[in-house]
C-alpha cells in the first residue's frame, strides 16, 4: 500500500479513536434503553423445543425425526448509539415479534447484525450493540447462531471481529450455538450445525460461513469492493461434506448424500449471473434458471457480490449436498432463484438504519422461514413483518409497502 495512503488512513483512524473515547460514556447511557427493550419481551413458549447436543466431532447437533423450522434474519443493523436508539427499538421489536410467532427450532442471523457507523448510529462501539442482540435472543429463549457481515466489525470499530466472535461464543450463554470455527480456516464463525435422525444418520446440515468484508485496497469500504469466500473455506466445506457422507454410509451403505443449507452475508456472483440470464431471456425460465419469486430492487437491479473469483458454487454443484444458499447484504433484494439445481435466496432484511429513508419503507422487511422435512427436503417462505400474524409488543410503525 502506498505511503501516502497509509498516512491518510492513520490520520483518519486517529480522529476516529479520539471521537470514540469521547462518545463511549454517552453510548453506555443510551444503551440502557436498548437493553431495557431487549429484556422486556416474553420468552417464547414452545410445545416441544428441540435441544441440541455437541456431537463427537464437536458440532452442535439436533436429533429429530420430525420436520424442523429455521428462521433467517439478515441486516438487523442495531446501531447502539445516540442517533439510532429509536430505530434500534423498532428493529428489536420486529425481530422479537417474528420469532415469537414462528417459534423456530433455530434462528440464523446472516450478518450486519450491528451497525456501528458513527454518522448514522452515533458510536463506534460494535461491542455494546452486539451485547444487545445477544440479550434479545437469550431472553426469547431460542437457539441461534450468526455469521458476520461487513459492518459487524469495521476497521474503525471498538472491537475486532475475533472479539465479537468471542461474545457470541461465550460458554455462559444458554442458547447460542455459535462457534468460532477451525483456527486454520480464514474468518470467524465457520461452523456446522447438524440434524440427525434417531438412527444416527445426518439428514441435514447447516453450513455457516464468514464471507469477510472488504478487499485490502478498500479497507474502509468506501468503494464497496467486497471480499469472497476464501479457498481454504471451500476446501473445509468439501472435506466436511465428504466426511459426513462417509459417516452416514458407515451406518447405512445405501444412504444417499445428505442435504445441507448454507448461510453467509455477501452474495456470490452467481446471484448476479442467474438474474441476468433470467432477464436476458425475457424474464422467463431458462435451462439453468428457475424463478421462484421476489425481485432485485437495488439500484439498477444491482448485486453487491465479491469482486474476485471463488469456486464455492462450483464445489456445491459438484458435491450435490447443498440445496439452498441464504444471504443478505443487499437490503431490498428479496428474490429466490433456482440456479443449476441450487436455490439462491436473498433473505428479507430488518434494516431501519443504514439506507437513507429505509425506516419509512417496509416491502423488504421481514424474515425468511425455512421448513425442512424428515428427508431433508425444504420449502422457503419470505414473510413480511407487517402481516397481522406478527403481533408486536410495541406498536408497528407506519411504512410504505410500495416498491
Amino acid at each position: 500500500m502506498p505511503d501516502f495512503l497509509m498516512k491518510i488512513i492513520s490520520f483518519v483512524l486517529g480522529i476516529v479513536t479520539s471521537l470514540s473515547m469521547s462518545m463511549s460514556s454517552l453510548t453506555a447511557l443510551v444503551n440502557r434503553s436498548n437493553f431495557s427493550v431487549a429484556s422486556s419481551f416474553d420468552t417464547v413458549s414452545y410445545e416441544e423445543q428441540l435441544v441440541p447436543q455437541k456431537d463427537s466431532d464437536g458440532w452442535w447437533t439436533f436429533t429429530s425425526d420430525r420436520p424442523l423450522k429455521v428462521v433467517q434474519f439478515t441486516d438487523v443493523h442495531i446501531g447502539g448509539g445516540i442517533l439510532s436508539v429509536k430505530k434500534d427499538k423498532k428493529a428489536l421489536n420486529a425481530v422479537a415479534a417474528m420469532i415469537t410467532a414462528e417459534k423456530p427450532d433455530l434462528v440464523v442471523l446472516t450478518g450486519d447484525n450491528v451497525y456501528p457507523v458513527p454518522f448514522q448510529a452515533g458510536t463506534f462501539n460494535n461491542g455494546i450493540s452486539t451485547d444487545v442482540v445477544i440479550s434479545l435472543l437469550e431472553k426469547l429463549g431460542v437457539y441461534y447462531t450468526v455469521c458476520f457481515g461487513n459492518h459487524d466489525s469495521e476497521i474503525y470499530s471498538d472491537y475486532t471481529r475475533e472479539q465479537i466472535a468471542d461474545k457470541y461464543a461465550n460458554p455462559d450463554l444458554k442458547y447460542s450455538l455459535f462457534q468460532k470455527g477451525p483456527e486454520d480456516i480464514d474468518g470467524f464463525g465457520n461452523q456446522i450445525i447438524k440434524v440427525k435422525n434417531s438412527k444416527g444418520i445426518v439428514t441435514n446440515a447447516f453450513y455457516v460461513l464468514d464471507s469477510h468484508d472488504y478487499v485490502q485496497s478498500d479497507i474502509l469500504g468506501i468503494r464497496g469492493q467486497y471480499d469472497n469466500i476464501h479457498e481454504n473455506q471451500v476446501e473445509w466445506y468439501k472435506e466436511s461434506v465428504l466426511a459426513i457422507d462417509a459417516a452416514n454410509k458407515a451406518i447405512d451403505p445405501t444412504c444417499p448424500m445428505f442435504s445441507s443449507l448454507m448461510f453467509f452475508h455477501i452474495p456470490l456472483k452467481e446471484y448476479d449471473d442467474a438474474w441476468k440470464e433470467y432477464k436476458a431471456n425475457g424474464s422467463k425460465d431458462t435451462e439453468n434458471v428457475k424463478y421462484l419469486g421476489g425481485g432485485y430492487y437495488e439500484d439498477n437491479e444491482k448485486v453487491c457480490c465479491g469482486v474476485g473469483d471463488d469456486n464455492l458454487f462450483e464445489t456445491i454443484v459438484e458435491l450435490g449436498s447443498t440445496k439452498g444458499i441464504f444471504c443478505g447484504h443487499d437490503h431490498v433484494n428479496n428474490a429466490q432463484l433456482e440456479y443449476k439445481g441450487v436455490r439462491l435466496v436473498y433473505g428479507m432484511s430488518i434494516d431501519y438504519l443504514a439506507y437513507i429513508g429505509i425506516d419509512k419503507k417496509g416491502a423488504q422487511r421481514g424474515c425468511t422461514v425455512i421448513s425442512i422435512d424428515e428427508n431433508g427436503d425444504l420449502s422457503v417462505s419470505l414473510e413480511s413483518y407487517y402481516q397481522d400474524k406478527y403481533v408486536s409488543k410495541y406498536e408497528k410503525e407506519n411504512v410504505s409497502l410500495d416498491r
